[in-house]
């Protein structure tokens, strides 16, 4: 079998409904209407998200990481109507204050509520609070911009929001590879809804630094937790694609494929760091996830 039969056998089997439809959609023209089908799942009475659609936390109620999670599957699926009811709902959960931090003027990224469910170690609130480094408010942000009805009190939330947010990423050059990516992201919203209130040359140039900065380059560390070139390179088509990058990027689907295992997953860099039995199924659905992820890249860039 090839690295992609070995790697489907393996999502058919133990991916998450939403993973499989996302898998479909990328690789078998399986509709997009499947993967909202199966993110309803995931909703709240409050339109919020939560019951582990991030797979390493099981917190049943609405987080804003879960709001943002259902961003990134609605994305997957190519977007939805404003008046859809999963995007109504994502607005009036965001607009309700749940989880938003005022003295800050960011939602948490992590709230007291994961302490009392199995999670990863990095989802438990601390003592001292969440990190407030916009991730994933300037995601958040973005979808509020490009969804809302322009003009509305929460819009202008919005509106203000990816301004604050792009003016502290230009000004601070985070090297998160996640808080990169939330950046990423606020821009094609606020691309597409045509409202760009910040400077957007010198955000993309200190992307284009930050992102710079944060690939790791050095093939013996991609065992570890850290950006390889295809946590920001899609493809040749990809903003942070260089000619230079060429070889690199092959060298990521050589390791890629001398990673998988032999039940056609591939290897994981992280585990929960602690004895919840829970990550025995959560670590099944990273690595299905995973796997979709690394047949992307391999699409795009694996000579062959």
């Amino acid at each position: 079998m090839t690295t992609y039969e070995k790697a489907r056998s393996f999502i058919y089997r133990f991916a998450r409904p939403i993973d499989l439809a996302v898998f479909k959609h990328a690789f078998e023209k399986g509709p997009a209407e499947d993967i909202i089908t199966a993110l309803c799942a995931y909703r709240n009475p409050d339109g919020g998200f939560g019951h582990a659609i991030e797979p390493d936390n099981f917190n049943p109620l609405s987080l804003p990481m879960g709001a943002w999670k259902a961003t990134e599957y609605i994305r997957e699926a190519g977007g939805l109507e404003p008046s859809h009811p999963i995007i109504k709902g994502i607005l009036g959960y965001l607009d309700s204050g749940d989880g938003f931090d005022s003295e800050h003027n960011q939602w948490l990224n992590t709230v007291p509520s994961n302490n009392g469910a199995p999670c990863a170690i990095w989802w438990k609130y601390p003592e001292s609070g969440s990190d407030f480094n916009y991730n994933p408010t300037a995601a958040l942000a973005g979808f509020i911009v490009k969804y809302a009805e322009k003009g509305s009190a929460l819009y202008c939330k919005g509106v203000r929001l990816v301004k604050e947010a792009a003016d502290w990423f230009i000004r601070t050059e985070p090297l998160e590879q996640h808080v990169a990516r939330c950046f990423i992201t606020m821009d094609g919203d606020c691309l597409s809804a045509g409202e760009v209130p910040y400077d957007r040359e010198a955000l993309l140039n200190t992307l284009d630094v930050v992102v710079a900065r944060s690939i790791c380059l050095d093939p013996n560390k991609w065992h570890e937790y850290l950006p390889r070139p295809s946590a920001f390179i899609e493809s040749r088509k990809s903003r942070f694609y260089r000619a230079e990058l060429e070889d690199i990027c092959v060298s990521e689907c050589g390791f890629i494929k001398s990673s998988q295992n032999p039940d056609g997953s591939f290897y994981l860099p992280w585990n929960w760091c602690n004895d919840y039995k829970e990550w025995n199924v959560a670590e099944m659905w990273c690595k299905a996830i995973v796997g979709i992820d690394n047949l992307r890249f391999l699409r795009e860039f694996d000579p062959r």
